[in-house]
């Protein structure tokens, strides 16, 4: 998955101007030309250093193997790309190949624009995928991204404060339960110190992604129509935060108005002993964590189950393309399993491919929490939320200020409910 807002503004904003100058290109090949190697687009959003030079090395590789099909690289941005994929898919003038991510390429998928790529990839590099990965790019019964980094939500913790409150960290595949997560949290909490930080301050994804543990879903469709339900399904994970902030005060208060990376000091400085927040989290924990300091990845915490919410970085390609098939052969070469892991580990997510991630946990040897993130790529499904195309708007009007009153404890646990199926009935008219 993509970054989070914070890490997406911090993409170079050089790169608008080049996706300026490189997206809104014509497709292939120049339609008079009948002689040259085949030309494709291919638009990224890597912006990582490390991951944008396993990109720019990948594209480098290709060509000289295949002189015959060259790939020209366009950097793109996080920032801008949705307006201005809007405005080159419109015009008719758009890369060949397209890096974005499942929850936001449904809009151009149902409108035609992207190419139906299950008939062009190999069963086998079909078949290294999940189902409930595949599943998050399939619209209207067809399948228009290739999903190949996910971003699933983990525990980092201080080590040390573990050790010494008799708290034993878990294996790669054995997370805790809520209720032990809860009871650690407690014995990890004495003045001064919080056993846990939940970064809240923009709430709904990560309430939306956790609720699958206890199979919320939110959204239900019945008949063609989408309504919001809150029923104790969906109450679990809210109710459960909301219980460590004012009944247990196990978790800091302080941290309600914070980002994942606004804990980050307080957690070095000893004042929490646990994290919960994205994967990607570790990359900050290996550059900023001070000399000496124990760190460890827990993985995700168990409900019913563990599923979360599955929001991959895609590629997809056009259906403009007069080059389908050529780009989809790049696409294979650029994501099998060695290269998949390459770039995975430039973005520290997970690679969704399954020999990419046992690439990567055998390069790494499972060090920096490689271990529970491969592990946890085999919960991570598609979640009603991200089939609907009123969830941004629900969103961002009536569950993150409903959720946050909730968590401010201003009101009540039914309130919110009431406020979240208000909320529903404004959006999914």
């Amino acid at each position: 998955m993509p970054r989070t807002g914070v890490r997406r503004r911090l993409a170079a904003a050089a790169a608008v101007a080049l996706v300026g100058l490189g997206l809104l290109s014509a497709c292939g090949d120049d339609p008079e030309s009948t002689s040259g190697p085949v030309k494709l687009r291919f638009l990224s959003l890597a912006w990582q250093k490390e991951s944008l030079q396993a990109n720019k090395d990948l594209v480098a590789q290709w060509n000289r193997d295949h002189p015959d099909i060259q790939v020209e690289y366009v950097q793109g941005d996080w920032n801008s790309v949705h307006d201005q994929l809007l405005t080159a898919f419109e015009g008719g003038d758009v890369a060949d190949i397209v890096h974005y991510e499942a929850a936001s390429i449904g809009e151009f998928s149902k409108r035609g624009y992207l190419a139906d790529v299950s008939s062009l990839l190999s069963d086998g590099f079909k078949g290294q995928i999940d189902k409930g990965i595949w599943d998050t790019v399939t619209f209207d019964g067809k399948v228009t991204g290739v999903p190949f980094l996910l971003e699933s939500q983990v525990v980092i913790a201080n080590k040390a404060l573990l050790d010494a409150a008799g708290v034993t960290v878990p294996p790669a595949d054995g997370g805790w339960t809520w209720d032990e997560f809860q009871a650690n949290a407690q014995k990890l909490t004495k003045p001064g110190q919080f056993g846990v930080a939940w970064a809240l301050k923009s709430p709904t994804n990560r309430v939306m992604n956790l609720a699958l543990n206890f199979d919320g879903k939110f959204f239900y469709t019945d008949g063609g129509k989408t309504e919001v339900k809150v029923g104790d399904a969906e109450k679990e994970v809210p109710k459960r935060i909301h219980d460590m902030l004012y009944t247990a005060k196990s978790a800091a208060p302080e941290a309600l108005g914070m980002s994942g990376a606004d804990t980050l000091p307080g957690f070095f400085g000893g004042k929490y002993a646990m994290l919960p927040g994205s994967v990607s989290l570790r990359q900050q924990m290996v550059e900023q964590a001070p000399a000496g300091f124990q760190w460890v990845t827990l993985p995700p915490i168990k409900g019913l189950s563990t599923k979360q919410a599955a929001n991959p970085q895609t590629l997809s390609i056009s259906a403009d393309s007069k080059h389908q098939k050529e780009a989809a052969q790049f696409l294979e070469f650029f994501l099998n399993p060695a290269n998949m892991a390459a770039l995975a580990k430039g973005d520290w997510l997970v690679p969704t491919g399954k020999q990419a991630n046992q690439e990567l946990v055998k390069t790494t040897g499972g060090k920096q929490g490689w271990d529970v993130a491969a592990d946890s790529a085999s919960d991570l499904t598609v979640a009603p939320f991200q089939m609907v195309d009123g969830y941004p708007e629900w969103k961002t009007k009536y569950a993150t200020p409903a959720l946050q009153q909730y968590f401010a404890n201003k009101i009540t646990l039914d309130q919110l409910g009431t406020q979240l199926v208000d909320g529903g009935k404004q959006v999914l008219r």
